[in-house]
């Protein structure tokens, strides 16, 4: 495939990190509304590892690693969830010698542990005629984003993670999904719940921010609530999940759990190796907390990770909305030349920000406003004035 020499624009898009629900809508319409103002689409296969992974001096490596997308090609994605162009964890800025491509390798000297092939990923962008690259991502994929920005390489960003944690925009592409479905899984857990009398621990997904917890515990009317932001006592859990059973009159309690939640003076569950970016893989609080509950209370527990759950199949109809929208509105910025920007929705609003916001503040649960720390559940002090998901 060769895409230089052509008198159209051409811009390249990827998606990076965990996939989520609304990914495909969006690739569509960037695809869709690039064609009707004749621009040519270039889709990067495994995010960042498409232009790591690709040897110009061996044109086998261009099929595996990008490929030009049309409205043809993509006319049936945005009907399924997942992302169309694949993806992976991989960051470019810092390449372990096991990752790093076989024609990349002799560039690794005996001790380096890591190796920054940026340079690398610039000269592959100027060499395929890409005049900008619109990631789509959460706080990591976008860190290498705004490193190639720094560079003077045009981006046009678009968030998306089911935590809802980069910092800057109010909502990113696959939150109300996963919302959705934690509180379709808890509504459905009710049942053997109920049935035998237990108490049930449900984890979700939440590594530093735990707004998905929060959320679904209170739109799902769930008991107790713990988050990522606060560190709780399992005694003053068990003693409050326990009062919340005998209340009910069907003799059962339900509790949602952040995967990075920890308990006082204790450390996050982590296990494996630490990704490309330095992030361990999370998961378990919510099995080590029901061992405990049973232990402290005597009660059987249900443990339940609904996890990957959560961002599986296709998106509900908010997640849609935003995708498209923010399809929309990178063109155009690419149309203006305005680049170095994150899309994002503030207070409801759709606007741009500058793509340097994501590294300047971290997007965390307001404890004060949202949470009662005492009581491990949701307290929603004052809801006017608040955008649509309280933050």
């Amino acid at each position: 495939m060769d895409i230089t020499g052509t008198e159209k624009p051409v811009i390249a898009i990827l998606t990076g990190g965990g996939d989520v629900p609304g990914l495909n809508p969006c690739i569509k319409t960037v695809v869709y509304r690039a064609a009707s103002e004749g621009i040519r689409v270039l889709g990067i296969r495994r995010g960042w590892a498409g232009l790591l992974e690709y040897n110009p001096d061996d044109p086998e490596t261009a099929s595996q690693c990008f490929q030009e997308l049309t409205p043809g090609e993509v006319r049936t994605i945005d009907r399924y969830g997942g992302t169309y162009l694949h993806t992976s964890r991989t960051n470019p800025s810092a390449v372990k010698k096991k990752n790093v491509p076989e024609f990349l390798a002799r560039q690794f000297k005996k001790n380096d542990k890591t190796k920054d092939f940026t340079q690398h990923v610039l000269k592959n962008l100027e060499r395929l005629g890409v005049r900008a690259i619109i990631p789509i991502g959460g706080d990591d994929t976008l860190s290498f984003a705004e490193r190639i920005h720094k560079e003077g390489f045009p981006v046009i960003a678009i968030p998306k993670t089911m935590d809802n944690d980069v910092f800057g925009t109010d909502y990113c592409i696959g939150f109300s999904t996963a919302v959705t479905r934690g509180v379709e899984f808890i509504h459905a857990l009710r049942t053997c719940t109920g049935s035998h009398e237990r108490i049930a621990v449900i984890e979700l997904f939440g590594r530093y921010c735990g707004e998905t917890s929060l959320i679904s515990a209170y739109l799902a009317g769930v008991d107790r609530a713990i988050i990522s932001e606060v560190p709780f006592d399992p005694h003053r859990l068990a003693e409050l999940i326990m009062q919340d059973k005998r209340a009910n009159p069907k003799n059962y309690a339900m509790i949602t759990i952040s995967e990075g939640a920890r308990m006082i003076g204790g450390d996050l569950v982590l296990s494996g190796e630490s990704d490309a970016y330095g992030h361990r893989r999370l998961g378990g609080i919510g099995e080590e907390t029901g061992a405990v509950l049973k232990e402290l209370t005597g009660e059987d527990v249900l443990n339940q990770r609904i996890s990957y759950l959560m961002r599986s199949g296709a998106p509900d109809s908010l997640d849609l909305m935003v995708a498209v929208n923010f399809a929309n509105m990178t063109i155009d910025l690419f149309l203006k030349a305005t680049f170095g920007r994150l899309v994002a929705l503030s207070r409801g609003i759709y606007t741009d920000i500058p793509l340097s916001t994501i590294s300047s503040g971290q997007k965390r649960v307001d404890v004060r406003e949202l949470y009662d720390a005492d009581e491990y559940r949701p307290k929603v002090r004052h809801v006017s004035g608040k955008p649509m998901f309280l933050y």
